[in-house]
Formats: C-alpha cells, structure tokens, sequence
C-alpha cells in the first residue's frame, strides 16, 4: 500500500532537505492523498494581495518552492480575462497562474527494474531533489530539483546518500545518470501507454490548435471529443533572424516525434533554479520545425495566454490523453517513436 507524507513533515522535510541534500523519505501512519489542498509556487515569486485583485494592497510574497494552503477557490470578476481563478490563502489571495496544484504521495520501491531502456515514472511529491556521487571528490554534487507530474526514465536502484533506495535516472538530453529518493516516484504500468480510440482510421482523426481563442481541440471524424486551453508561443517582435522565433507557427503540420520525457533547455549540467532547464517534460508530441511540441506542463496554469518559447503548453492530463491519443503509437518503453502521424492545424 502506498504511504502518504504530512504536509507538516514535507515541509520541516524540505526545508532541512534542499540545503543538506538528505531529503530523505519519512514513513508514517497511512493518510488520505487528498488531505489538504495545497499548491507549490512555480515562480521566483508570488504576490498575496488583499482581494481577488491585481489592483489591490500587496500583502507579502511567497517563493519559489514554498507549499502554499488554499482554503477557497474565487472565480474574480476582476479577471484577468483569460484565468481568472484565485485561491484564497493566509490573510489574502493569490492569482492561480503561477501555481501549481499538487499532492503529496508516496509510493512502494520496486525490487528491480527490469526494463533493458528503463521505465517511465512520475514525480507524486511537490519536488524532489537529485543528485550525483563524484567519486573523485568523495562528495554528493546537487544536480535538477524534479516536480510534481513531471515524467522521467527509471534505470536501476541504488543506495541513496541517506542509505536509503534511490532511484536511478537517465536524462535523455545530457546523457547524465544521477539518482532521486525512490518513494517520490510512481512507476507507470505498461497499460497507460494503450491508445486511445484505436479503431478509429488515424487518418480521419485531427488535431486544431487556435492561436486567437488559445485552445486544442481533437476530431474523429469530423466530430470533437476534446477540447482544452492551452498557452502557445509569446509573439516574437526581436526581429532577429538568428533567433529562433518563439511564435507557435501557423500551418498544417504531422506528428513526426513522441517522447513521454523531454528534457527541454540548454544542457547546462547545474542545481540553479534560474538555469533554462526543464527535465521531465512529460508527454510531448513535436509536430512542427525547431522542436515545436504539443506537451504537459508543471511550471504554470496560465492556459488561455501566450507563455511559451513555441511549443503549445497544456495541462498534463490532456497532454497525456493527446500523445495516447495520436500517431504513432508509442510503446511504454519506448524513449521515443518517430513516424508520419496524426494531422495538426494550427490557425
């Protein structure tokens, strides 16, 4: 049975942990996953404000990383227009935009992972931290701080710097192996990988991304049975032609590439959280020149506004629907599958 972490202990955790790079799992008595409402802060910052307002008194700030209660959600007449859900919290309320909804779950340990390529697993806590042994130093170096819903590849099991089982990850774009605390992940089953409406001909299915109202939609056969916001590229005005646009492309395109775990970024071997680096990026779906994907997202819920460098940002659960959804098929073991698939327009 799986075991579930306090908020109190997670965070007196966190707190000791992200310094000492202990981050040891604690076990106690078994809880309900959904005890509290919590949210973690994606960005540098937050503002707490009086009302459901961005036009009211700033009450205090929140930090990145911090585990905020929410006791109510507020739909505000003051918007914005695009999200205008805000969370109730302590003495005041903050934007939902820059905050990410998450649980506190811990899972059993494998015995072994016997996988050849590894097996997906997702992060169940609101983030966990890695790190690497230098033999040469005969010291633990702090590596990616890892988030809630995002997806890696589980490679082995080893002994943690707690003493404790550690998973060992493989990070597709550096190539790195470093290790994370077992019990923060859950090993995803062979059966989440199954299509979805397979015996539809994939050729009538057809995805439609609206760049103006900043929506996916899904067809079969003409008729639709998906439909979500989405965040597509902030509109380039650099007018540099040796950047790479950062405008979500118009057109009609094909799936060409599906990876349930993306790294996405520059490759910079590092623990700053500051760094462009985002490991994890959990079901990604490229259809369009310069790595444009359709993919999950954990670093915002600002859907329904320009945010992302291109790609088209969605809420993980649709994500995943999408890339089940889609060809070609990709295999639970699978890094990634390559193929002409599943038609995308975007307007």
């Amino acid at each position: 049975m799986s075991e579930y972490l306090t908020r109190r202990d997670f965070l007196k955790y966190s707190a000791l942990g992200m310094s000492s790079l202990a981050f040891r799992p604690l076990f106690g008595k078994n809880e309900d996953p959904d005890y509290g409402d919590i949210a973690r802060v994606a960005i540098a910052s937050v503002s707490v404000y009086s009302q459901p307002s961005d036009a009211s008194k700033i009450l205090y700030q929140r930090k990145r990383d911090e585990l905020i209660n929410i006791y109510e959600e507020v739909i505000s007449p003051d918007g914005p227009g695009w999200n205008p859900l805000w969370y109730r919290v302590f003495r005041g309320y903050v934007h939902s935009g820059y905050l990410q909804r998450v649980k506190i779950r811990l899972n059993p340990v494998a015995n072994a992972i016997t996988e050849k390529r590894g097996q997906l697993a997702e992060v169940t806590v609101p983030m966990t931290q890695t790190t690497r042994y230098l033999s040469y130093k005969a010291a633990w170096q702090p590596l990616y701080r890892l988030y809630y819903g995002s997806t890696h590849w589980v490679k082995g099991i080893e002994e943690g710097p707690d003493g404790m089982p550690w998973y060992r990850l493989h990070d597709e774009l550096t190539e790195l192996e470093y290790l994370a605390a077992a019990p923060h992940f859950r090993l995803i089953p062979p059966a989440e990988f199954a299509p979805i409406s397979p015996e539809v001909d994939p050729w009538l299915k057809l995805i439609e991304v609206s760049i103006s109202q900043q929506t996916i939609t899904a067809y079969e056969n003409g008729k639709a049975v998906m439909k979500s916001k989405v965040s597509t590229g902030v509109p380039d005005r650099s007018g540099d032609p040796k950047l790479i646009p950062t405008d979500t492309p118009s057109g009609e395109y094909h799936v060409y590439s599906k990876m349930p775990s993306k790294h996405m970024g520059n490759g910079e071997i590092t623990d700053s959280l500051e760094a462009y680096e985002i490991p994890g990026v959990p079901w990604t779906t490229f259809f369009a020149p310069n790595g444009v994907a359709l993919h999950g997202t954990y670093w915002h819920t600002n859907f329904g506004m320009t945010m992302s460098h291109g790609c088209v940002n969605l809420p993980t659960e649709f994500a995943k629907w999408i890339f089940c959804w889609t060809t070609p098929v990709c295999a639970h073991n699978t890094w990634e599958q390559t193929g002409y698939g599943t038609r995308i327009v975007v307007t």
